[in-house]
């Protein structure tokens, strides 16, 4: 009887040890982020002092009469990772269709494994292919034809104007939107996956070619996972540091095109950190706080976008 208590006890012990590590490694989370924001406040709070709100929209940068502003900063984060979805997510999209509904057996793994192998090259080796490959051919060849052939145009021109540097807002965006194609493809492959074969067998009987069941059955099934899969691409995006710092431009004035050269918050960091010292310090660590900001306030609304997604699926 005593051994049976004991056993009991000690099953006892264990259940509490295993759920409070548990329960700390949860808690453990909201400990790191609580202390990376409460650091990342706590460096920027003389920049936070002297230039207050207005910080956000200022666009000068001059250590000589420590005068700093974060709007040039947040554009070409804002810019640059737009551009990266727009050519990304189309990409992804066809990626995930064709593995899912289009591609034979065995080019699925093949495939798949490429993409895999995308996700898994450093970023500083995107930035050189981009840097020593890509804006060469860009400058000398596709630039140029563009410029001549949009730049003249009312309006849209406004965004092919200038001078074919090569580096700049655009090619940041590309490097950027190859880099999360697999985040992205690869999220919404598995997603496409979980369909019920049923309902799409059941469209294809009824005579539905492969674009409608993807628009008419597949997405709707799954458009919550889609979006939070653009929003991961998204975060991806936004805090990209190396590869962006190769082919931006690093340049502290407001584009005028989206081949201008700029910089976005990630690259302004990782060039002047390092000899940065006292206000131009603290600015640097506040361009890190709207950082950190903007990445929590867009993982807040994917958040929150797939939860009403989800909501108003289940009143259907």
């Amino acid at each position: 009887m005593h051994k049976i208590d004991n056993k009991c006890l000690n099953h006892a012990w264990l259940e509490n040890v295993f759920k409070n590590t548990t329960r700390f490694f949860a808690v453990f989370v909201f400990i790191v982020l609580s202390a990376i924001l409460l650091s990342l406040v706590i460096g920027s709070w003389d920049s936070i002092s002297k230039f207050h709100i207005a910080f956000l929209w200022s666009n000068d940068w001059d250590p000589v009469q420590e005068n700093y502003g974060a709007l040039v900063p947040i554009i070409g984060t804002l810019i640059s990772a737009a551009i990266a979805l727009i050519i990304a997510v189309p990409v992804s999209f066809g990626i995930a269709t064709f593995l899912t509904e289009l591609s034979p057996q065995w080019l699925k793994r093949p495939i798949g494994t490429a993409v895999e192998m995308l996700a898994a090259i450093p970023s500083i080796i995107y930035g050189m292919w981009g840097l020593f490959v890509f804006v060469p051919l860009f400058q000398e060849y596709i630039q140029p034809y563009i410029i001549d052939t949009f730049g003249n145009l009312p309006l849209i021109g406004l965004l092919f104007s200038g001078a074919p540097f090569g580096i700049g807002l655009f090619t940041a965006g590309l490097v950027l939107g190859i880099m999360i194609i697999p985040f992205i493809a690869s999220t919404m492959r598995d997603v496409f996956s979980v369909v019920p074969p049923m309902l799409k067998e059941s469209a294809y009987g009824l005579g539905s070619t492969t674009w409608e069941v993807i628009w008419k059955v597949v997405l709707p099934y799954t458009k919550a996972g889609v979006v939070g899969s653009i929003m991961l691409g998204l975060g991806r995006a936004l805090g990209e540091t190396m590869a962006v710092t190769f082919v931006i431009g690093n340049a502290f004035q407001l584009p005028d095109s989206i081949f201008a050269p700029s910089t976005s918050i990630a690259s302004a960091i990782a060039n002047e950190f390092n000899e940065a010292g006292g206000l131009q310090k603290s600015a640097l660590m506040e361009l890190g706080l709207i950082l950190f900001l903007i990445t929590t306030l867009v993982l807040a609304i994917a958040r929150l976008l797939v939860m009403r997604m989800s909501r108003l699926e289940g009143r259907k």
